[in-house]
């Protein structure tokens, strides 16, 4: 336990150059739903559903980061920032992944128990990301910002979106 701890707190300190002290990682969401998260998802497994539900709502309303407790999440995790990151029931998260805010690992159907994305080790995922639907992101992967993933994609992929729309007026012509 204390390894791990110890390990979330390094984690979060070297991959965020804001941060300025150890100490202030205690201060940060990403700190704070990865806690929650790991007791909501023991006690998930343990299939005490209404607690884990109850720690995950608590977390989410102090962090607002709403990671669903039977969700599996990797070790060293970050959430940069964090605000508006929703992780669904049965998506996996893999280690070393850097997730920013408004990320969803989100369904298409709601139908079956794998519906959420797995995402693989080291895979960075830009804010504002929509990754759905029961597919694979694999490992060491970029989702850029803004991007709508509904396709599994192969290892050191690189993934964004870029569609520049442009409206041509009579007059231009």
């Amino acid at each position: 336990m204390f390894k791990w701890l110890r390990d979330e707190i390094n984690n979060i300190y070297e991959k965020d150059p804001a941060i300025k002290s150890k100490m202030e990682v205690f201060l940060y969401p990403s700190f704070h739903a990865s806690i929650n998260h790991k007791l909501a998802h023991w006690l998930y497994t343990k299939k005490m559903f209404f607690l884990a539900r109850l720690i995950s709502t608590i977390s989410r309303f102090f962090t607002g980061i709403e990671i669903h407790p039977g969700a599996k999440i990797g070790k060293r995790v970050f959430f940069d920032h964090g605000i508006g990151v929703v992780i669904g029931e049965s998506a996996i998260v893999g280690d070393d992944c850097v997730i920013y805010h408004g990320v969803t690992l989100g369904n298409l159907k709601p139908v079956g128990f794998k519906r959420h994305p797995t995402i693989g080790n080291n895979v960075m995922i830009g804010a504002g990301a929509k990754v759905l639907g029961n597919i694979t992101i694999g490992k060491n992967s970029k989702i850029g910002a803004n991007a709508v993933v509904k396709h599994s994609v192969p290892d050191g992929t690189i993934v964004y979106e870029a569609r520049p729309v442009v409206r041509y007026l009579e007059e231009d012509k």
